[in-house]
């Protein structure tokens, strides 16, 4: 037999009469007569005896042992202890430590279950309770209770010994939650049951001894904060706030669990929302996101229980986002014991995704539903962190930027710290205030609206104003008729009330009609400009696919970048896919004709600018045409056009020669402003060919007329067009 010091008794009992310095003490002491009651007593088969010392014990089984085992009743408890006034204790004990109280209530554990995860979780509060447990079991390698040695410590008789083996079942709570694990004896194959050693989860371990912090397996993927955020301040729908505002008192009078559902596109405020839920009840806030776990090897149903125990030691709201990735196949097992943890209501949980709850018999949850703000709360949370940023701003700089910026709450705050930088930066730069001013501003916000167009899109920087465009009055009076859609969208929609008339058809769409070169893209350009709003170019002889049914995936990537972005798209080439629909022949034709209208239900449904670009005006679909706002024709360019359009080619800088004669090249070549910018610029540089030459004689170089000409030629040759070289004296 392995003999105990009595050294060690001592120096145990000396523990547990210290002051109470720790919470856990109570419970340490309650263990600690238990301990003493067994190894002193004169029945226990453990007696001490110094007088009998073998250093073999516990390596061989003497005679006398075989003889007791043979007494004693099969199933009979090695230890005679009176567990009435033992559960009295332990009850006694648990009322000290408000953390032993709650693991019990959350997990719904009996007296007997705290008795065992008492005796097991001591080594971790003090090694002695290792040599202890090694001299009980006869064994100096079994430094852990094993399922046994607790059941002969805690049980009375034999009857009550065997029943109690239900604690330690796979669904007994200890568990099934994963509070408790039974270790097998690794010296044997496959050991008895009561063989095992019991070990409490190190997360379990770390609240009992009061350790600070979040548990190290889940800092990877989760965030614990002590939120300090108010629903006032987040610009909800005022029923939604105001439900909010309920719940929240709700759960702070009755202190009853409860589970909500945001709905709605990622980047509403979702965090933001719950971590103002979690300041009204002035608790910590346990968030993760799902998506990202599940990118990880991490197991994701050992994840989620370890997540929920958190939650509870915590006394944290639970806030998990990503909820739509659970939904797959593969992830079922882990997407049942979520709803699982759900329905056992322990805890104060707040779930998001895109898709609706779908319904399930067993767990209460309150779905709310968030959308985009309108125009009234996206004005007054722009005025909001304007007025706290301390940014010069009128009326009508509220009134445009919350309407052509259709950006959620949490974008407006980003896009006004975006444009406090920027406005460092220059002051860096320039020697000028650091304030933004509203144009920084609405630079910061044009970049929150297009992060995501820029993988499906061509962005097209805008170099030109209303002086540029060369165009007679009709087409221009048009393009600004275009500009006051948009300018005074707010005015027509929210003020005066046709946002409730129309369910589609709120954006602005236009179709640009003419010959290559006529000025299409520059007009895109100068409304982007004039609008403060970016321009997105796309390519619809790219977008179209051969492939049945990739057309149709292919705009929806484009338009799902865009929903919420309020650019101005422009699609080029329109006769790629807007031609005259044909008669139904083939299955391809048939798709076609879908292509051509699914593009319009895209356009319809898009609130913001699209522009549509084509050369073959007359091609078109009357059914299509019917649909667009504006149709804007732009005709080839008279010869007063002509000259203004090469007057306004040629840089400030740039040097002409003497014998440049801008009105005969008007009169003389009927061209577009796209041919006249290429054949200047190609001029430029015959120019500055022959001008190196003409340097190194002393001499200044200058676009000369011959130098227009010959270029001129050349432009005509792309063309196809026959040559007179009479023209070009």
């Amino acid at each position: 037999m392995i003999q105990l010091d009595k050294a060690v008794l001592e120096q145990n009992r000396q523990i547990a009469n210290q002051p109470n310095n720790n919470s856990s003490l109570p419970i340490l002491q309650w263990l600690d007569s238990l301990l003493k009651q067994v190894i002193s007593s004169d029945d226990t088969n453990y007696e001490i005896d110094e007088s009998r010392v073998n250093p073999y014990s516990g390596l061989y089984i003497d005679p006398v042992s075989v003889s007791k085992l043979l007494v004693a009743e099969a199933g009979t408890p090695a230890f005679c202890v009176d567990t009435q006034i033992l559960e009295v204790r332990l009850q006694k004990a648990l009322q000290a430590d408000i953390r032993w109280q709650q693991l019990q209530q959350s997990f719904n554990l009996s007296v007997f279950d705290m008795g065992v995860i008492a005796i097991a979780i001591a080594p971790d509060f003090d090694l002695r309770y290792e040599k202890l447990y090694a001299y009980l079991q006869d064994d100096v390698t079994r430094k852990r209770p094993s399922i046994d040695l607790v059941l002969n410590l805690l049980c009375a008789n034999a009857v009550d010994k065997l029943q109690r083996h239900s604690h330690f079942a796979p669904n007994a709570p200890p568990i099934r939650h994963g509070l408790l694990h039974l270790i097998a004896d690794g010296h044997q194959t496959q050991p008895a049951f009561l063989s095992h050693a019991l070990k409490v989860d190190e997360q379990v371990s770390r609240f009992l001894r009061q350790q600070p912090g979040l548990d190290p397996q889940l800092a990877c993927h989760c965030q614990l904060t002590q939120p300090n955020v108010s629903l006032n301040g987040l610009f909800l729908e005022p029923t939604i706030e105001q439900g909010l505002q309920t719940i929240a008192h709700h759960l702070k009078s009755t202190n009853q669990p409860l589970s909500l559902y945001f709905q709605g596109e990622p980047e509403l405020g979702q965090h933001k929302i719950a971590a103002a839920i979690a300041t009204e009840l002035h608790r910590p806030l346990l968030s993760a996101n799902l998506a990202q776990v599940l990118t990880s090897k991490t197991n994701i149903s050992q994840w989620l229980q370890r997540l929920w125990r958190e939650a509870i030691f915590q006394r944290a709201v639970l806030y998990l986002e990503g909820l739509d990735s659970l939904k797959p196949q593969e992830h079922s097992t882990a997407y049942a014991q979520l709803l699982t943890i759900l329905s056992s209501q322990t805890l104060f949980a707040i779930l998001s995704g895109v898709q609706p709850w779908e319904a399930t018999r067993d767990i209460e949850i309150v779905q709310v539903s968030l959308t985009m703000p309108d125009f009234n709360r996206r004005r007054a949370c722009w005025q909001f962190h304007l007025n706290k940023a301390q940014i010069p701003h009128s009326d009508h700089d509220l009134d445009n930027i919350a309407d052509r910026f259709r950006l959620t709450t949490e974008q407006i705050s980003q896009a006004i710290a975006t444009s406090r930088n920027q406005a460092l930066w220059q002051a860096i730069q320039q020697s000028q205030t650091t304030t933004p001013a509203i144009a920084n501003v609405f630079a910061a916000a044009r970049t929150q609206s297009g992060l995501d167009l820029g993988s499906v899109a061509r962005k097209i920087q805008p170099k030109h104003g209303w002086d540029d465009l060369i165009l007679s009055s009709e087409p221009l009076a048009q393009l600004k008729e275009l500009c006051n859609h948009a300018k005074y969208h707010h005015v027509v929609f929210e003020q005066w009330g046709f946002e409730r008339k129309l369910s589609l058809g709120k954006g602005l769409n236009a179709l640009f009609g003419g010959s290559p070169g006529t000025g299409k893209t520059m007009a895109a350009g100068v409304i982007a400009r004039e609008l403060q709003l970016d321009l997105y170019k796309i390519d619809l002889s790219q977008v179209v696919s051969k492939y049945i049914g990739e057309t149709e995936k292919n705009l929806d990537r484009i338009f799902t970048a865009a929903e919420n972005a309020n650019a101005i798209l422009l699609f080029d080439e329109a006769d790629a896919l807007f031609g005259k629909r044909s008669e139904v022949k083939d299955a391809r034709d048939r798709y076609a004709n879908l292509e051509v209208a699914y593009l319009l239900q895209k356009m319809e449904e898009y609130e913001g600018i699209t522009i549509l670009t084509t050369n073959l005006r007359q091609n078109l679909d009357e059914a299509f045409i019917r649909r667009i706002r504006f149709i804007i024709s732009f005709p080839f360019p008279e010869e007063e056009e002509r000259l203004q359009i090469w007057q306004g080619m040629f840089p400030t800088e740039t040097p002409l020669a003497t014998d440049v004669d801008l009105s005969r090249l008007a009169k003389q070549f009927k061209l577009a402003g796209g041919s006249i910018r290429n054949i200047v610029l190609a001029a430029a540089f015959l120019a500055a060919d022959t001008g190196e030459a003409m340097l190194s004689e002393g001499r200044c170089s200058a676009i000369a007329m011959k130098h227009l000409l010959q270029a001129t030629k050349r432009e005509l040759q792309k063309t196809g067009r026959l040559i007179n070289e009479a023209e070009f004296l």
